[in-house]
Order: structure tokens, then sequence, then C-alpha cells
């Protein structure tokens, strides 16, 4: 009877969450924002309890996830109706890079570093921040990108061997240098290493440095 009992609850339970995830809309796995993650894990989690407690039944069920899903929709037509209340609700795109300057303030915001933007940007195609001219996060944490169209695609990617002031050993090991030939090389320029945000290095190009003074 028990085991009756839990593949019934299974059933109402996937019958129901399909009815209200098809209410709420479609959406691809990419414009899934952090919301939308939260509000699917309730949805499933109100399931999950009622399923391996016999003392939650069947309607305490269905009522949970009706009370969940009517606050998510009303929430939805909300953010659709006032934009004042989106970006505090569901967040709004950050500018990340701007005109070619990163927007530091911007990047400590959405919790990332330098070098977790470049990995994005190598997903995207993009070896070098001397291609990017904007690049926007998205409320899904996905990024879009606007190239230099004047801008050659770099055929070797650059490698990240200065990040906010620091030296990137392991970096300068994979580029077979040492730190002495970089520092020789910044001092050329009459940089000094805690004025450089980031530096890229690649054999083709060569050295692409943005100072904290070229940066917003």
């Amino acid at each position: 009877m028990i085991y009756l009992s839990m593949v019934l609850k299974l059933v109402i339970g996937l019958a129901a969450l399909v009815f209200v995830t098809r209410l709420l809309g479609k959406k691809h796995m990419s414009q899934v924002t952090p919301f939308d993650f939260v509000y699917a894990l309730i949805l499933g989690g109100t399931v999950e309890e009622t399923i391996y407690h016999q003392d939650h039944t069947i309607p305490q069920m269905l009522f949970s996830i009706s009370v969940w899903g009517i606050l998510i929709y009303s929430v939805e037509r909300i953010t659709m109706k006032y934009d004042k209340l989106r970006a505090p609700l569901k967040g709004s795109s950050q500018v990340l890079i701007k005109g070619g300057k990163v927007n530091i303030k911007e990047l400590e915001r959405a919790n990332l570093e330098l070098e977790q933007l470049s990995g994005m940007l190598r997903q995207k195609g993009i070896f070098s921040l001397k291609e990017v001219n904007y690049v926007f996060l998205e409320t899904s944490g996905e990024i879009s990108v606007l190239r230099y169209q004047d801008e050659d695609i770099v055929e070797e990617p650059s490698i990240l061997l200065v990040n906010e002031g620091r030296v990137h050993e392991n970096n300068l090991q994979e580029v077979g240098k040492d730190k002495d030939w970089l520092m020789q090389a910044i001092n050329k320029d009459g940089i000094k290493l805690k004025d450089i945000y980031y530096a890229e290095y690649s054999e083709p190009k060569g050295f692409y440095i943005k100072t904290y003074d070229h940066c917003l």
C-alpha cells in the first residue's frame, strides 16, 4: 500500500509539475535565470517531501504546488508589466567590457575573476581580450560579445601573464619564459607591474597590456 501511494504521488506530482512549468512558459536552458532555477528547485522539493513522508497527503502536495505556481506566475507577470521591478526580482545584464575597457567594478559585482571571463570568451571562440569591444553578462549567466570589426582574429591563444598586478608563474612556464624576461619586456614600455590590470602575450601578436588607468 505504501509503494502504491508513492507511485500515485509520483504520477500526480509529475503531472502537476508539467502543468505549472507549461503555464510559466517555455525557456531554453541558456535563458534560465537564477530566479527560475530557485523556483524549479522548490517545486521539485515540494513533490519530493510528499513522496517520502506518508503524513504529507496528495491534496497537500497539490495545494503547495498550486500556491507556489501562482506566486511565481504573479512575479513573472509583474516583471513583464513593471520595468522597475524586473531588475530587483530577476536581475539585469551587466556590461563587463565597454569600448575595450574592462569594467572592474562590474566584474567584482558579478563575482568573476578576469581569468574566468577569459575562459568564457574562449568558449565563444575568442582567445584574446584585444579582439573584444563589448561584453555583456546576461541574467542567465551567459555572456554576449561584440568583437572589433577591424581586429584580426587571433590564430594563437593569448596567455594571461599578469592579472591585477600579479604574475602568473604557471602561465609564464607555459610560454617558456621566466619572470626576468617578463619584467624586462614591461620595463621597456616604462610600465610598473603594480599598475598593470592585465597583460596578455602570444608569439605572433606579442604583448597586449591594460593598466588600471585604461579600465573603468
